[in-house]
């Protein structure tokens, strides 16, 4: 069974953004949580939780199976995909003449 892929982020980091681009390309299925965008006990809740994984609570903190990595870090997001058997290459488009 597939490591589930869960990443905090907040709408205005730039860092998030690619990171959630990164997983994209490699067709990465991953629970996105833009915390930002909660509010009262669900945001409670969610920075909690966080906060368990990320003492310092910055983003993107992102969560690859067992392991925890904080910050855009294609290196470990990659070599964290593998661990956990996710697609982690980018397939090349198919090109075909009309």
């Amino acid at each position: 069974m597939s490591a589930k892929v869960k990443i905090y982020t907040l709408s205005t980091c730039s860092h998030c953004t690619h990171a959630k681009d990164f997983l994209d390309e490699r067709k990465v299925a991953y629970d996105p949580v833009s915390v930002d965008f909660m509010s009262g006990d669900e945001r409670t809740k969610v920075l909690d939780t966080l906060r368990k994984l990320n003492p310092a609570i910055t983003f993107p903190t992102i969560v690859i199976g067992e392991k925890v990595i904080v910050g855009f870090r294609r290196e470990e997001i990659e070599a964290a995909l593998k661990e956990a058997s996710l697609e982690t290459e980018v397939k090349a488009p198919t090109w075909q003449q009309p």
